[in-house]
């Protein structure tokens, strides 16, 4: 059957759809797979257990079904948003109104709205993109766009630290915004990387952006306040030229969907005009859940004594593992700042990223091959090849399988 245009490019093969079908092969293989590719967050008792009793209580007092039962507005639940502009005043003094906030179905869908709203085609001919100001980035920014060739990317400065670590820092000498740029956009901390951007870094590049009178947008899904899987000190970075993205996903409820945007108002009404178009509304339940939470602060609470220590004492664990068994004096790991993933640099990788994905799903291991996190950079940088992304924060013994098997492949390859 032909597609349109359209179609054919949202049909073919892509980074984000490989690693969620390899996600939902994890999840329901059981233990012959090894899943530590996806973003599925960890297992933490103590958020399941207060989870399930906020579920529970709105089931006894009859919201569940109401919740169920009823469309928000397009801009998402106005309790939820309400809520959330209090405790952004509260802690940051953001001044923020409802006006300032919308809800998506999952931050997926928020960036697939931004992105076509500020980068593609526009009239007269001409046409803007999406920079990224250090790649690697996010996988799933690289499809989220309708309109081909609509990202670029700019190589980091690459700094070799002690105990076998390195870190990506912005080039700001490379950095160059053309009037072909429609937006900045940077994820803190950074999937895939684990690493956060300095406050210095990000005060830059706001300082760049209204400069050249374009948005900043921060993917903020693993940061600070919620879910707070950060672990530099930093400081929290808003204002009328920022979007920033939130999610509920690695709080604990991927399965609810539910993104947070926080902009000016014009932002937010043509988000909402998109949401009311393709979804209608963004679904409820994720904030039913969530909003007593908020408007206790609880989700702080449980955002630093419970999440933040248990992802920071995984990573240290897998970081032990992998230096202990992997012997090669080529293997590098990316400081690990924050977010659910070790980033693993393999310098002069005899096969590409690719092919060791392929051997090590071969033996019930899944990782992504770094290539992926990459979009609108030149892939004949032989760096892109050489690099994958591990999820720490599977069980232990998973993570310790799943280690052992990597270490084996990596040893013969470099012996």
């Amino acid at each position: 059957m032909p597609y349109s245009i359209f179609g054919n490019k949202f049909t073919q093969h892509s980074g984000i759809t490989e690693l969620m079908d390899d996600l939902n092969a994890g999840v329901q293989g059981g233990d012959d797979i090894l899943m530590l590719g996806g973003g599925n967050p960890a297992s933490i008792p103590d958020i399941e257990a207060r989870l399930n009793d906020l579920m529970q209580q709105l089931l006894d007092e009859g919201k569940l079904f109401n919740t169920l039962a009823n469309y928000d507005g397009p801009q998402g639940k106005n309790s939820f948003i309400n809520a959330l502009a209090e405790l952004f005043n509260d802690l940051y003094s953001w001044n923020l109104s409802s006006e300032n906030i919308m809800l998506t179905n999952g931050s997926q869908n928020a960036f697939f709205y931004l992105f076509n709203l500020l980068g593609g085609n526009f009239s007269e001919g001409k046409k803007k993109k999406i920079l990224f100001p250090l790649a690697p980035e996010y996988i799933g920014y690289a499809d989220a766009s309708v309109s081909e060739d609509a990202f670029v990317a700019i190589r980091p400065k690459i700094s070799e630290l002690e105990k076998g670590l390195f870190k990506y820092n912005v080039d700001f000498d490379a950095l160059k915004i053309g009037s072909d740029i429609g937006a900045m956009c940077v994820s803190r901390p950074t999937n895939p990387t684990g690493n956060v951007l300095t406050d210095e870094e990000i005060i830059h590049l706001d300082q760049l952006a209204k400069a050249n009178n374009i948005p900043l947008i921060i993917d903020n899904a693993y940061g600070t306040p919620f879910p707070n899987i950060i672990f530099e000190d930093v400081t929290p970075f808003w204002n009328n030229n920022t979007i920033l993205c939130l999610s509920l996903s690695k709080f604990g409820l991927p399965g609810a969907r539910c993104g947070i945007v926080i902009a000016n108002p014009t932002i937010i009404k043509a988000m909402s005009n998109l949401s009311g178009i393709m979804a209608l509304s963004p679904g409820g339940i994720g904030p039913e859940i969530a909003l007593p939470l908020v408007k206790t602060k609880e989700i702080l609470t449980l955002s630093d004594e419970v999440i933040k220590p248990f992802y920071y004492n995984k990573s240290q664990q897998a970081i032990a593992l992998l230096q202990e068994q992997i012997t090669t004096p080529n293997f590098k790991i990316h400081k690990a700042e924050g977010a659910l993933f070790l980033w693993l640099w393999f310098k002069d990788l005899p096969i590409t990223s690719n092919e060791l994905y392929r051997r090590l799903k071969e033996k019930g291991l899944l990782i992504v091959s770094g290539h992926y996190f990459f979009p609108g950079l030149d892939q004949k940088w032989q760096h892109t090849q050489e690099c994958i992304r591990l999820n720490y924060a599977q069980d232990d013994d998973v993570v310790e399988r799943g280690v052992a098997i990597l270490a084996k492949e990596i040893n013969a390859l470099y012996s």
